[in-house]
């Protein structure tokens, strides 16, 4: 496979120490339509390593893993980016609560079902295929101020300003703090996301997930995503968010 063809498949990272159900994730989703094996790794630490280096879409998780386990994996890989989608494929039921901890979009219970499995790729393709690429906007970095509706950027090249109005979602995206507004606008930032929250007007702006701030005048729709969380859709933009089960529920009140 060439490395164009790669780049129009949802790529994919196993981290199992287990040789024969590496294998059967492997020849399952090469089998796959719109997918491709990126990686394999052993241990929870190597695991680390490729994702790293991969960025893969999608990653399929053991608990049990040498070095560093699936659910610690889990928490630095949706740290990083938590548009990564995480499914745990383990022989420990015990472990699903920590798993929703981390919004995982699935989790298999070994052994499983192969058709089971396909029901997992099945909804991963069409969740990353509502999404179109997004497109290359050149990083601003620097601490933001707040004042008469209006949001103060700094950096290198001096001052920018937004109106609040126009933020339509803010998420922590590979351990940044990332506006998106209106027309396309992306601005990078190096304060936390919490740090960003306490100036934002909290009438208009819901903490819908530990990743992201999103504009409630700005929501279309809620459609499910995995077992435990949803996806946010948002007026004027191709990106979305997530949203826990409990926030969710948050939402609701706010709106009845």
């Amino acid at each position: 496979m060439s490395a164009n063809d790669e780049k129009k498949l949802i790529s994919v990272l196993i981290a199992d120490d287990d040789p024969g159900m590496r294998l059967i994730l492997r020849k399952k989703i090469q089998a796959t339509d719109g997918f491709f094996v990126a990686g394999e790794a052993v241990t929870g630490e190597e695991a680390m390593a490729l994702y790293e280096k991969l960025n893969p879409q999608v990653v399929f998780l053991d608990v049990d893993m040498p070095e560093k386990n699936g659910v610690e994996c889990a928490r630095l890989m949706q740290d990083k980016n938590p548009a990564c989608i995480l499914i745990f494929a383990t022989g420990h039921e015990e472990y699903m609560g920590e798993a929703f901890e981390v919004y995982a979009f699935d989790y298999l219970v070994k052994p499983f079902k192969l058709d089971r499995l396909e029901q997992t790729l099945s909804r991963i393709y069409d969740r990353l295929h509502r999404v179109k690429q997004e497109s290359a906007t050149p990083p601003i970095p620097g601490p933001s101020k707040v004042a008469a509706g209006r949001l103060m950027l700094h950096h290198r090249e001096g001052v920018s300003f937004i109106n609040l109005d126009d933020i339509l979602l803010v998420q922590r995206e590979d351990r940044a703090t990332v506006i998106y507004t209106v027309n396309d606008g992306r601005y990078v930032l190096s304060e936390t996301l919490g740090d960003l929250e306490a100036r934002l007007d909290p009438a208009i702006f819901f903490r819908c997930h530990k990743s992201y701030i999103i504009n409630l005048r700005r929501i279309r729709n809620i459609t499910p995503y995995g077992r435990w969380t949803y996806v946010v859709q948002l007026e004027g933009t191709e990106h979305d968010a997530l949203i826990t089960h409990e926030k969710y529920e948050e939402l609701e009140k706010r709106f009845s």
